[in-house]
């Protein structure tokens, strides 16, 4: 049998849709791993064989098929060999979209018809198969989300085996860290809105989220967010926002613990649980308040987190104005950026010169930021 290599999946996909092409994927019919090492490949995978090129060290897996022999993203047994056909590599796979491949003389494969749903943009799964695969709910919801901008939309057929997925319990099987790595990528896309709408039409969100209160909230929010480039911390507060607004800080405690969440987007949605109420309510707060605010968010040492939280509430200020006609917090925002930069002009080093250290040192800290932020008080009091 004669040995052939694909290009296969997203780099096919995308450049058939005239997208930038992140990661290349290559399959390869016809051969077994003697076959690969002999041509000095190198393996890596583990739960089928994969292997490194030799010179671009790009990954080469093997045909192979697959049967559901347990629950959730890993529950699956593999089989490879050189009689399984590229038709059957490409069954196996979510969206016919992305089951597209291409030769290396350029010419493509089409068995399930992708390019026909490119050209009339839709997500459609494969097979029947697709049920088999919880995980496939969250890609297929963040492929809705990155090509929303190029009009694409979930076949209906489509959506019911998600939901059917969704509600079947298998969701509940897929690892923390499987379903964090759709969720922030997700999050990053151009129309991250577009993520959380479908996984609440497919009756996912309330599987994944089900302490998540207020949607619509949150989906202006992304919109903002992206059309403003925020990062990934920014948008994970967001979604958690709904909870800050109520003070449920345990909950997204809990979410961030459930979730594996990585300790700047935790740290972040956390803040915004434990502060958002203070930030839009600045002006009714006294010097000592805000001082204490000031270092339980650390201002002094992660100056920019704070920030990243003032452009949260910014962000639901605009929201709230735009999509819902409540007047924003502007002056509370404007009022605690003045006091972070007060506070930072405060150098403990002036205060070392003078030769104070340990309590010393603090006390006259202490009282020199009480001083300027009384200072911001009064001032603006008296432009009131």
């Amino acid at each position: 049998m004669v040995m052939q290599i694909f290009k296969v999946g997203g780099a096919v996909r995308d450049k058939l849709l005239k997208q930038p092409i992140k990661d290349t994927d290559w399959v390869v019919v016809g051969a077994d791993a003697a076959t690969m090492l002999a041509r000095g490949y190198q393996p890596v995978g583990l739960d089928f064989p994969v292997f490194l090129h030799p010179q671009s060290k790009e990954e080469y897996a093997l045909a192979r098929t697959e049967r559901k022999s347990g629950k959730g993203y890993g529950g699956f047994t593999f089989y490879t060999s050189p009689e399984v056909t590229l038709e059957q590599d490409l069954i196996r796979r979510d969206l016919t979209i992305n089951a597209i491949a291409e030769d290396e003389a350029g010419n493509i494969y089409d068995p399930y018809h992708g390019q026909q749903d490119i050209k009339n943009k839709l997500l459609r799964h494969i097979s029947p198969a697709f049920v088999e695969d919880p995980l496939r709910v969250l890609r297929v919801a963040r492929f809705a989300a990155r090509y929303k901008k190029l009009g694409f939309q979930i076949a209906p057929e489509t959506l019911v085996l998600m939901k059917q997925l969704s509600t079947s319990g298998e969701l509940k099987e897929l690892t923390a860290e499987r379903i964090w790595k759709e969720v922030s990528r997700a999050l990053m896309e151009d129309n991250p809105e577009v993520f959380i709408v479908i996984l609440e039409q497919c009756q996912a969100l309330s599987v994944l989220l089900p302490e998540l209160t207020n949607i619509e909230l949150v989906n202006y929010l992304l919109q903002e967010a992206s059309k403003t480039h925020q990062p990934l911390a920014v948008r994970w507060a967001i979604v958690l926002l709904p909870l800050a607004l109520l003070n449920q800080v345990t909950a997204i405690k809990n979410i961030n613990k459930r979730f594996k969440v990585p300790c700047d987007c935790a740290d972040l949605a956390l803040l915004l649980g434990q502060y958002l109420l203070i930030c839009q309510h600045s002006l009714d707060c006294s010097a000592t308040q805000l001082l204490n605010v000031m270092r339980r968010v650390d201002i002094f040492r992660r100056p920019q987190r704070f920030a990243l939280l003032l452009t949260i509430v910014k962000l639901l200020a605009v929201v709230n104005k735009k999509a819902f006609n409540i007047k924003g917090d502007y002056l509370s925002i404007r009022f605690l950026e003045q006091v972070a930069t007060s506070l930072q002009h405060i150098k403990v080093q002036t205060y070392l010169a003078q030769g104070l250290s340990g309590r010393q040192l603090g006390e006259a800290l202490d009282k020199a930021r009480l001083q300027a932020i009384k200072q911001l008080i009064e001032q603006n009091k008296a432009n009131d």
